[in-house]
């Protein structure tokens, strides 16, 4: 039988190299032999520079960056209801160097584009972690005569089509919340779709349209300068960012909570070893006191949790809107 001993070499030099050689030839043996993170790692955020997305990104990569002993770099990739960033990673390699943070878009194109996207919304990626959640604020223009949410519904079930409403497009979180408030309360406002969150503000501000969704971060500038009202927030209790704004259920629509949301993905196939060290620093990195203020003071509230948490809460809601999308028959062109 032929011997593994190298002539010219020790007897253990050979054999250290001789397992080497069996790691590299070996099925994924290169990637398992070079330590994991080696070079940068990427978050693609399918969003332009400056949203909620992009900061929450940055501010998670920073120190995500610290903890891994590697730079992690933010790459704006917007586009197409965040269809061109997520396909991006959806196609990248599965070795552990790229990530997307997807928010409710994500989920609800799995239904407006069902057919027609590039890859699947679930079966192409990995869930990394639920990073954080932004309950969304119902604002209503500071030139409209209601001023609380009572008066608006009522003005809408006495007058439907009478108000109208603003979201950031088709399909996003602020305007499926509308179009699931109206079903729960029988009325009926126009939506009014701009290119992006700015535009629809801008119009709110002015009058042109009656009311929106959207984030604290986004609206507090507007309530303290007396533009728009805070009407009533999306969520189960009053969080500490916004503690002056009744819930709902307090305004007098029970269990009504929603919010849009970042969700860090990685390729189909990222080794688990790696989606679980990474959940598992974002998770320590939400629970420092420092970030929770920071993320708090942008109305944000701090999620963590492990790989298959992230899953299910894709997938519920995913089918979710599923549900408001068929009800309301929105449609895209």
């Amino acid at each position: 039988m032929p011997s593994s001993f190298t002539p010219g070499l020790p007897r253990r030099q050979a054999l250290t190299l001789g397992a080497a050689g069996l790691a590299a030839l070996a099925p994924g043996g290169g990637a398992r032999a070079e330590a994991w993170p080696a070079r940068p790692i990427r978050i693609v955020v399918p969003y332009a520079p400056g949203g909620t997305t992009d900061i929450a990104a940055r501010l998670v990569g920073e120190q995500l960056s610290r903890r891994l002993g590697q730079p992690v770099v933010i790459e704006n990739r917007p586009g197409a209801n965040s269809i061109l960033g997520a396909g991006v990673v959806a196609s990248s390699p599965p070795d552990g160097y790229s990530f997307v943070m997807v928010i409710g878009a994500h989920a609800a194109n799995a239904t407006l584009f069902k057919g027609r996207l590039p890859f699947d919304p679930v079966a192409d990626f990995a869930p990394v972690s639920h990073v954080v959640s932004a309950p969304l604020i119902l604002a209503g223009s500071g030139k409209m005569r209601p001023r609380t949410l009572p008066e608006l519904l009522a003005e809408a079930k006495a007058k439907p089509g009478a108000l109208n409403f603003g979201s950031s497009g088709i399909g996003a979180a602020a305007h499926l919340t509308m179009e699931d408030l109206q079903a729960r309360t029988g009325t009926r406002l126009v939506h009014v779709p701009y290119r992006g969150t700015q535009p629809a503000l801008q119009d709110l501000i002015a009058g042109n349209i009656s009311a929106m969704f959207d984030t604290y971060s986004t609206l507090r500038p507007q309530f303290e300068a007396g533009n728009a009202r805070p009407l009533a927030i999306a969520s189960a209790a009053r969080p500490p960012f916004a503690p002056d704004i009744p819930t709902f259920a307090e305004a007098g629509v029970p269990d009504f909570v929603s919010s849009t949301w970042c969700l860090l993905l990685a390729p189909a196939r990222t080794p688990p070893e790696i989606v679980r060290r990474v959940s598992t620093e974002i998770a320590a990195i939400v629970r420092e006191p420092a970030t929770v203020r920071n993320l708090e003071g942008m109305g944000f509230e701090t999620v963590g949790g492990t790989p298959e948490e992230a899953g299910r809460f894709l997938e519920a809601e995913i089918a979710r809107w599923a549900a408001v999308i068929r009800a309301a028959n929105v449609q895209v062109e």
